[in-house]
């Protein structure tokens, strides 16, 4: 389904399933006796591993050695972060930021809820990480509670940013849902301030084909969402550099997190939910 078709739902937890359920259908779902319908989770084969729990018809598509995995071995501590600074109140198409990101965490949120992983969800506004949900008992519920009612306003202010919660040593797949535009390389100091071989970090870049392609022509005023500052300029006059920033800005954010762990997904706020989430899937080595 489009994003589009999920938000006229207006409902994280039946938009959340719905996604998932899109997943399993094309990935895999196994029923065992007393347990119903579970989600069984691919993981990349390692040494020690036993060969007859590799999947060869996926290897047969894929050429990945993929070992599955059901849900009952799987208890994972998953961490949410969700940028709420102003800029996620970008839109195109009738869908901004902040209802795409809300939808790709509940889908999330639902997959690890069937898992029975543990989650928590955490905000980064003006500056200051807020743990909106911590790991507990009904995390799952009080997760798509909180992404409801979450909105985005004020500017980064990384300088004030602090980060203790992910210092942990524990191992965790942390999963980072932004726009990740940035003024001073404050999204790659963050990044790598929290890598960690201990910890996997998935990083959701959501961005408007406009942002990217920039086929525009005429005047227009663009206003910055943290700011609110104003400019005004004609579009043919800064397509050409315009676009050759974002060439270079992808190449260094693509280079710079080349690292053991980290994943760079990029999402247009026009692809479907379920496409992004399925190479998600593909990239935990978890």
């Amino acid at each position: 389904m489009l994003a589009t078709d999920l938000i006229k739902l207006n409902n994280l937890q039946l938009a959340g399933k719905l996604v998932s359920d899109e997943l399993l259908l094309g990935i895999h779902a196994s029923k065992r006796s007393g347990s119903g319908t579970e989600f069984e989770q691919y993981r990349h084969y390692e040494p020690g591993d036993d060969p007859r729990r590799i999947d060869w018809k996926l290897f047969a598509r894929t050429d990945k050695h993929l070992v599955r995995e059901s849900a009952t071995e799987s208890n994972l501590q998953i961490r949410f972060l969700l940028d709420l600074s102003g800029s996620m109140n970008y839109s195109e198409q009738g869908v901004s930021r902040l209802e795409y990101a809300k939808i790709l965490m509940a889908s999330l949120a639902y997959l690890g809820y069937r898992q029975s992983d543990q989650m928590s969800l955490y905000g980064l506004q003006n500056g200051a990480l807020q743990t909106l949900v911590p790991t507990g008992k009904q995390a799952f519920q009080r997760i798509l509670f909180a992404l409801q009612n979450a909105t985005a306003s004020g500017q980064w202010l990384p300088q004030q940013a602090r980060f203790p919660e992910f210092q942990q040593k524990q191992k965790e797949l942390l999963v980072m849902v932004s726009d990740f535009l940035q003024v001073d390389n404050e999204w790659l100091k963050l990044i790598k301030s929290v890598a960690s071989p201990r910890r996997e970090i998935v990083i959701f870049q959501l961005l408007g084909e406009q942002e990217t392609d920039f086929n525009l022509s005429g005047f227009y005023r663009f206003k910055d969402l943290e700011t609110d500052r104003e400019i005004e300029v004609q579009a043919e006059a800064i397509k050409e550099s315009f676009q050759q920033a974002v060439s270079v800005y992808f190449k260094k954010m693509a280079e710079e997190l080349l690292l053991p762990h980290v994943h760079l997904i990029r999402v247009k706020l026009s692809d479907p939910i379920a496409g992004a989430l399925t190479d998600f899937l593909t990239r935990r080595r978890i």
